[in-house]
């Protein structure tokens, strides 16, 4: 990536011959530079110099980090929440629901290891006659 602008010395200097009463089209022919950079340079010399309203350099400085870092923070975040949602999404290979793997307290301030409901891996067909409401589970 190439250089940005013109370094902070040229820009002084050519404020300083422009100041001296050379006229802004002399000097941008001169120095091979547009006539409205050496006007917007002049506004932004009269801001940082508090003769005129606006934002100065050294804020428009921070405002460009703060810019660049709360881009960072937004993508970070994104990443995040990407990696929660497929994590919620992702089945579980036992097939159990989450609800079913839930800590479950013993009593207050002691926490029991996650319990999973008690599941028979065979399906029993009922036995004529069985009452099925007493049966041991």
């Amino acid at each position: 990536m190439g250089r940005r602008g013109y370094p902070a010395e040229f820009r002084r200097r050519v404020l300083g011959l422009v100041e001296a009463g050379r006229r802004v089209a002399e000097v941008a022919e001169d120095l091979v530079i547009t006539e409205q950079t050496i006007y917007n340079w002049r506004r932004q010399d009269r801001i940082d110099r508090d003769l005129e309203a606006g934002l100065s350099t050294a804020k428009r400085g921070e405002l460009a980090g703060a810019r660049k870092r709360i881009r960072e923070l937004e993508t970070e975040l994104a990443v995040h929440r990407r990696a929660t949602e497929l994590l919620t999404e992702s089945a579980d290979p036992k097939g159990d629901d989450p609800i079913s793997t839930i800590v479950r307290w013993r009593s207050v301030g002691e926490m029991a290891r996650p319990q999973r409901p008690i599941r028979s891996r065979a399906k029993l067909s009922p036995l004529p006659g069985a009452d099925l409401d007493h049966a041991p589970r």
